[in-house]
């Protein structure tokens, strides 16, 4: 008995010495890996500012000739080249870009666009006058605890005045609003058509035709005359190309 009892205390002696040596052989493994690893990453030179905006300027300058990694042809480098001027000088001056692009509609298209500008100068000076006006009977009746600046205003209370001032300045600034989208409109409706002027066929010529005709009518089916009637009318036909 007493034997079995040592054999078994130097068997579990040796187990625990045994878990000891693996365990720090593991610690010795992943002690390695890290410092390999570290040592690549110390190996591998990091990109600097200078490097990095050089790589996004060619990938950019790559982006223009490219297409999902597919080559444009130079008809559409073309295209797209003479639809980058016509939407950039319409940014820089509205119509600019309508006189680019031609074609016959651009006479009424400039009154269009400059019409809409001259009536939103209007309508702002109008808005601003009357926000000026107010703001400056606002402020002297706060400054002199009563009293009024301007007689035809004599009438209106201070919280009045200042509920209309508020009013005013809020359509002016709404007019400067309208106006820049007036503007992006001018400059998205150069783009789309010279888009569409090159890449799509939208010539005067829609192979329209019109003619008149006569349409066949039948009678109510209640009628005995089962006989066909014709209905003058015009026809229109149109040519896909």
């Amino acid at each position: 008995m007493p034997r079995l009892l040592v054999v078994i205390f130097f068997l579990l002696l040796a187990s625990g010495t045994y878990a000891q040596i693996d365990s720090l052989q593991q610690l010795r493994d992943s002690t390695k890996l890290n410092l390999d690893t570290a040592a690549v990453q110390d190996s591998v030179k990091k990109e600097t500012r200078k490097e990095r905006k050089e790589r996004e300027k060619a990938e950019k300058e790559r982006a223009k000739y490219y297409y999902k990694d597919i080559l444009k042809d130079s008809t559409r480098l073309a295209i797209e080249h003479v639809s980058r001027v016509a939407w950039r000088r319409s940014a820089i001056a509205p119509g600019w870009g309508q006189i680019t692009n031609g074609g016959r509609w651009v006479w009424v298209k400039l009154p269009i666009i400059y019409g809409g500008f001259i009536t939103a100068y209007f309508v702002f000076d109008y808005w601003n006058y009357y926000y000026q006006m107010f703001a400056k009977e606002a402020a002297y009746r706060i400054d002199n605890s009563g009293g009024t600046n301007n007689v035809d205003l004599e009438r209106m209370s201070t919280e009045g005045i200042i509920r209309q001032k508020d009013n005013f300045r809020r359509n002016r600034d709404m007019t400067i609003l309208v106006t820049a989208v007036w503007w992006a409109g001018n400059v998205i409706e150069a783009y789309t058509d010279s888009m569409l002027r090159n890449r799509y066929n939208i010539g005067d010529d829609l192979g329209l035709k019109i003619s008149p005709t006569f349409m066949p009518t039948q009678t109510m089916a209640y009628k005995p005359n089962l006989t066909n009637y014709f209905t003058p009318g015009v026809k229109l036909t149109f040519t896909i190309k």
